[in-house]
């Protein structure tokens, strides 16, 4: 009988050794940060501080390289990153660009198509003129639209139907006046949007704050509005107003989640979760997101995919109202 139990007792030990066994996963080569921008891009910046960051911490046991893949709004970044099912040494950058290219048709890729592991932060609308630029305020901005929107020229990066298209069409629905009267100009990024900006060419930019800091600080440019709920607390852009202060109530940025492809294992997943959860903890981090404007909001599980739901279902409405969605 003794000898019995010792036998079961050894056997569901080896069991339970090759359940943790199985349980346990980290990375065995070198992981992949795949962003959907050139380099200096915000998806590249949010890459290339993660790299550093996890290895300064040595958070995880290989090797990290940024692969830059930009294009397509972002598609091929993520068709790269989706035709590794399974294999988590593949991370995407990824933001709101993901769903709206679903809904506007331009990828038939879609977040069923990955694992969402966390998101990082939100990073809100600026909208800047030039120095010399009539445009003095977001009000007299608001009421040139609210006047007739087809008289402002507004240019964004990088694709018709994301977010700072969006943020635009918001403004104009603000100030009541139809979405599909807005005349914009779409770039292949925020700096090429900005030199035809200050070129005269277009009169509006809505880019990231981070985009902004340099020009505004050498006198070019001056944001007239942030689509955030508070102003920015510190920086070259400490002064500019909300759009709520000016009257108008528009709040919208463009999350950055980390994916990885369909298929994760949930230890796999756990490992991810878990990990990143550390570096955005890291004084490093939050240096990286105060210097950049980029608002903290770290969100993993059930929570990130609820709100993954909510942001698919309101990009649903807002691109239909600008014609967009097919």
């Amino acid at each position: 009988m003794n000898v019995c139990c010792g036998l079961l007792i050894a056997a569901a030990l080896a069991v339970a050794s090759v359940n943790v066994y199985a349980q346990a996963w980290m990375p065995k080569k070198n992981v992949e940060s795949v962003a959907g921008s050139a380099p200096g891009g915000s998806n590249d910046k949010t890459a290339r501080a993660m790299e550093r960051i996890l290895a300064a911490n040595k958070l995880v046991p290989t090797t990290l390289t940024v692969v830059n893949k930009p294009g397509g709004g972002g598609s091929i970044a993520y068709t790269y990153v989706s035709q590794r099912p399974g294999d988590a040494h593949y991370l995407a950058i990824g933001s709101s660009n993901l769903l709206s290219n679903n809904i506007v048709g331009s990828s038939t890729l879609s977040y069923h198509d990955f694992t969402p592991i966390a998101l990082l932060y939100e990073d809100y609308a600026v909208f800047a003129v030039q120095t010399d630029s009539p445009i003095k305020t977001g009000k007299e901005l608001a009421d040139r639209l609210r006047k007739d929107p087809r008289t402002v020229v507004l240019g964004f990066a990088n694709t018709f139907g994301g977010s700072r298209h969006i943020a635009g069409g918001l403004l104009v629905k603000a100030v009541g006046s139809n979405v599909r009267d807005l005349k914009p100009v779409v770039f292949k990024g925020s700096a090429e949007a900005i030199t035809a900006m200050l070129g005269g060419h277009i009169e509006v930019v809505v880019v990231g704050a981070v985009n902004a800091i340099a020009h505004v600080a050498n006198g070019r440019m001056r944001v007239v509005a942030v689509a955030a709920p508070q102003r920015f607390s510190s920086g070259a852009l400490a002064n500019a107003p909300t759009w709520r202060e000016q009257g108008v109530d528009v709040v919208y940025g463009n999350w950055r989640a980390i994916y990885g492809p369909k298929g994760l294992s949930p230890a796999q997943l756990r490992y991810w979760e878990e990990t990143l959860r550390k570096m955005s903890d890291a004084a490093e981090w939050k240096a990286d997101l105060e210097k950049n404007y980029w608002s903290p909001q770290f969100i993993v599980g059930e929570k990130l995919r609820a709100e993954i739901e909510r942001e698919q279902a309101y990009l649903k409405t807002m691109l239909a109202e600008l014609g967009l969605a097919k």
